[in-house]
């Protein structure tokens, strides 16, 4: 076996060997080691009722992103839905 081929079968196995890591995401923002960075932005954001993400511009970009992507939740979901429980007990009066 030639020393190429041999460098190859090494570096072959090598890379089956490790598989790469996939990448964690929070809300489709891209995470560094974990996400607890976005979680702590989210979690801040909900706490004091966050609706504009100019208001995410603090230090940390993965705190922002977490923000950003409470704002973001919040303007997908409409405002006068009900939940069917509560709905419910309207129709039983």
């Amino acid at each position: 076996m030639s020393r190429s081929a041999a460098f190859g079968a090494i570096v072959w196995l090598s890379l089956m060997a490790c598989p790469a890591v996939a990448q964690q995401t929070f809300d489709g923002y891209d995470c560094t080691s974990d996400c607890s960075g976005h979680q702590a932005g989210y979690d801040w954001a909900e706490r004091n009722d966050i609706s504009d993400a100019d208001d995410c511009d603090g230090n940390s970009q993965s705190f922002n992103e977490g923000c950003q992507a409470y704002v973001e939740e919040q303007q997908a979901a409409p405002d006068d839905e009900v939940p069917a429980d509560e709905s419910d007990e309207d129709s039983a009066e």
